[in-house]
């Protein structure tokens, strides 16, 4: 399959790693050119690429960059895809820690959904709810009991589902969430979030946030906003208290 990257942070160029060595054909792209990326694509396997051209002739698109810089991509890198190209959002937002207050995302709340607007395009949210540490550890086995479970949402069930069939080849379990106007579930502040837990623990405390956005916006954003001040301060302890 192949597959184009924008970022080349610690998500984006682990996936990156990892879909090469399972066979993929992989290009990145970062904000600062191909000429920056050079050494780290050829360590991975991958090609260093424009942004323009990392979108082109792709599978899948993965987009894993700041929130604050969503904003920043040409406005019409996504217009003549073809139908059936999935783009993957694998981003979070820190108003606090990096991206600064996003007026339209405080009004909304929901990450994916906002990103989903400025692109112009649906996405896949998934490898949002993972530490980088984590995803470079090697996937396990399917029916294995420890298998790390990841959250997937996105309005289109058939690109869902590939991604489903994306995450299993990494070594995870996918969980469903279900649209992007779900994924608040997975976004930063929740139960589910930086959690090592295997599907049937992930899907009980999904299924304990409920349905309703406006019932536990507030819980949420208030925990959101609780670590982002702890892990300013103390890192390890916002780890420690993570159950």
């Amino acid at each position: 399959m192949n597959i184009g990257i924008i970022g080349s942070g610690q998500i984006g160029s682990c996936l990156a790693s990892k879909f090469v060595k399972l066979g993929h054909s992989v290009s990145m792209t970062n904000s600062r050119g191909p000429a920056s990326l050079k050494q780290l694509a050829g360590e991975i396997g991958a090609e260093a690429a424009t942004v323009e051209e990392v979108v082109k002739n792709k599978k899948v698109i993965i987009v894993s960059i700041p929130q604050k810089n969503v904003a920043d991509l040409p406005k019409d890198l996504f217009k003549d895809l073809p139908d059936d190209v999935i783009v993957i959002d694998t981003g979070n937002y820190y108003p606090a820690l990096r991206d600064g207050i996003i007026p339209a995302l405080e009004q909304s709340g929901i990450d994916s959904l906002w990103v989903q607007e400025q692109l112009g395009i649906p996405v896949i949210k998934v490898f949002n709810s993972i530490f980088a540490t984590s995803l470079k550890e090697p996937g396990r086995p399917k029916g294995e009991k420890d298998r790390i479970a990841l959250a997937v949402s996105g309005d289109d069930i058939k690109a869902r589902e590939i991604v489903f069939d994306l995450v299993d080849e990494l070594g995870y379990d996918s969980f469903d969430i279900g649209t992007i106007a779900q994924s608040w579930k997975q976004q930063p502040g929740g139960s589910i979030f930086c959690r090592d837990i295997n599907l049937d623990e992930l899907k009980k405390r999904v299924d304990a946030m409920g349905s309703e956005w406006s019932e536990m916006r507030d819980k949420i954003v208030g925990q959101h906003h609780a670590d982002e001040a702890l892990m300013a301060t103390d890192f390890p302890a916002w780890l420690k208290n993570l159950k």
